[in-house]
């Protein structure tokens, strides 16, 4: 078949916003990282397990990125706390060792669920694990992502996390502003190249 405009298969078009809450289009152009010649190799649903398998199986390769952003772990349902941090940990030295020019940034992991679970504290528990266990590697900073996701009453608003689950814009916003910020502060300690890598 022709790969023209008579096949509507080949021709660009935006994601409907089925929704009504512009979530593809405010993901698409966020304008922290474009200028940064980012890569991002995130897959929805990833485990710390398939993360691991993925940078060992090739996505390490070829590239000398000078900043690395991990930020996995929220799946990993299956997984107690200290399995989670162990699975976090194995990734950042699996970078250092293939990527030992890379300063590297871990997100911890965000809450979820609208109001206070046993999830939440689950990840809080990762949370404190990861700051004790990430200070012993070299390279490597903890990214606090709880800008205020949780209110008072120990709610989440639907206006930062869809489903009080995935960010929206403006949840996304309050994390990457400060990402963003401390990539540019690596970046000028080490100024000859400016690529970052998201995994």
């Amino acid at each position: 078949m022709n790969q023209g405009d008579s096949n509507p298969a080949a021709i660009p078009h935006a994601a409907e916003d089925i929704q009504g809450d512009d979530r593809r289009i405010s993901q698409h152009g966020e304008s922290f990282f474009s200028p940064l010649q980012a890569l991002n190799f995130g897959t929805g649903g990833d485990t710390t397990r398939h993360g691991l398998w993925r940078l060992k199986n090739g996505e390490l390769g070829n590239i000398k990125p000078k900043v690395i952003v991990v930020w996995v772990g929220r799946n990993n349902h299956e997984n107690e706390a200290e399995e989670v941090a162990g699975g976090m940990v194995a990734i950042v030295q699996l970078i250092n060792t293939r990527q030992p020019q890379a300063k590297i940034i871990v997100f911890d992991l965000l809450p979820q669920g609208e109001k206070a679970n046993p999830l939440r504290q689950k990840n809080t528990k990762v949370n404190q694990l990861l700051k004790i266990s990430l200070l012993k590697l070299t390279n490597v900073q903890l990214l606090d992502t709880d800008r205020g996701f949780v209110h008072s009453n120990h709610a989440i608003s639907c206006h930062n996390m869809f489903h009080f689950v995935h960010l929206t814009g403006g949840g996304y916003s309050k994390v990457c502003k400060p990402l963003h910020e401390l990539i540019m502060q690596l970046l000028e300690e080490t100024p000859e190249e400016k690529q970052t890598t998201i995994v």
